[in-house]
């Protein structure tokens, strides 16, 4: 009865998990945003970040034959095949999280999709997290192994997005603002899906929509996931608190905080949303900040059955593993101990995936066609 019991919160998590991700669906906001404008001009589209397909998706959907050209860049599994089949679009996949030479080259793409782009076009700019990697067009004398450095630093540190930004702009003839210049004597409008905190423009994919010649709205955020999830705790029957501020600092530590912080609660599920960040070690084992978070939060709701927390990615991707996070319990760390896992050492080495796969643990979505960033539930259910 137990363990049936622990699915059952379990499959609760996942439910409000699969709500949050609905709400942020670039598909359907990009559709929804562009539905009610009538504008019969012949529209370019530039689509570029994790929810770039799905954005650019959306944008068929509402707009269908006016959208005449497009150029889409994603990672690797997020190029949506339907795009592919498309002889008008164009699909590129770029580095990520770390920038390369197809980044270079999606760069290049960009630059000869705007070039060739008539005067008085109307121009869609479609960017969501992620961007940053995949795109660049580097400075006049900046190299690309300064690039590789600036961005595996990045990787491996704690570091202020803000400063991260300004350090990424000076290298690029695209980020703070470039992008839409690029675009010149067109109508340039972009959407955004924001996975930063305060939704700016200056720093969703460092900075790429944010000219004044480029009007820009907001079709998605962390705040709609969290909502979306909110809401459907209540009609579920659950008494939910939504935290105040975003999570952010040190996984294990925020960890460790948003447990404290639920115990004293009165509250029967607990919601938190925002980034942490994981110091690696020289060689990083198998996870990222959502399964590092998770396997922390295990060690301070060991042996209590009726506490289930879950941490996972909206963009379906944790980290250097293919999973998007994990639900862990008050048995996590006794079902990793019988296999032969020390949650310590493998939180020392950010080798947190082995364990929590070990433990029957993993949350595994696939690409979600949006990213709002993470999102962290705590539940208490008798």
């Amino acid at each position: 009865m137990a363990g049936a019991l622990c699915d059952q919160r379990r499959e609760l998590l996942l439910q409000l998990y699969r709500a949050a991700l609905s709400a942020v669906d670039g598909r359907r906001r990009v559709r929804a945003a562009l539905a009610a404008n009538h504008d019969d001009r012949p529209v370019s589209l530039l689509a570029v970040g994790k929810a770039a397909s799905a954005m650019t998706q959306g944008a068929l959907d509402a707009l269908g034959e006016r959208l005449v050209r497009a150029l889409v860049i994603a990672p690797d599994d997020a190029l949506a095949l339907e795009l592919l089949a498309l002889p008008h679009i164009s699909c590129l996949a770029g580095d990520h999280p770390v920038p390369g030479a197809r980044s270079l080259a999606a760069g290049e793409a960009t630059l000869a999709f705007a070039s060739a782009t008539p005067a008085g076009s109307r121009v869609l700019l479609l960017v969501s997290g992620g961007a940053s990697a995949l795109l660049e067009v580097l400075a006049p004398g900046v190299t690309f192994a300064e690039l590789q450095r600036l961005n595996e630093w990045a990787q491996s540190e704690p570091v202020d997005i803000v400063s991260l930004n300004a350090k990424r702009a000076s290298l690029s003839l695209v980020k703070a603002g470039r992008l839409p210049g690029l675009f010149r004597n067109a109508d340039v409008e972009g959407l955004m899906i924001s996975d930063v905190p305060d939704d700016d423009p200056a720093v969703v994919g460092s900075g790429l929509l944010a000219s004044p010649s480029c009007r820009v709205t907001l079709v998605g955020c962390l705040d709609d996931a969290l909502d979306a999830a909110l809401r459907t705790a209540r009609v579920r029957g659950l008494n939910p608190r939504r935290a105040v501020s975003r999570l952010s600092g040190d996984a294990v530590s925020a960890a460790h905080d948003a447990c404290h912080e639920f115990a004293v609660g009165g509250w029967n599920l607990h919601l938190w949303g925002g980034e942490t960040v994981v110091r690696l070690p020289a060689h990083p084992g198998r996870g990222g900040r959502c399964q590092h978070f998770a396997l922390a939060a295990a060690q301070q709701i060991a042996g209590h059955p009726e506490l289930v927390v879950l941490a996972a990615g909206t963009d379906g991707r944790d980290g250097a593993s293919d999973d998007a996070g994990a639900i862990v319990d008050g048995g996590t760390l006794a079902r990793a101990r019988d296999a032969g896992y020390d949650a310590a050492k493998c939180l020392a080495d950010a080798d947190s995936g082995s364990l929590l796969e070990a433990a029957g643990d993993l949350i595994y979505t696939g690409p979600t066609g949006t990213n709002v960033g993470d999102l962290v539930m705590a539940l208490r259910l008798k």
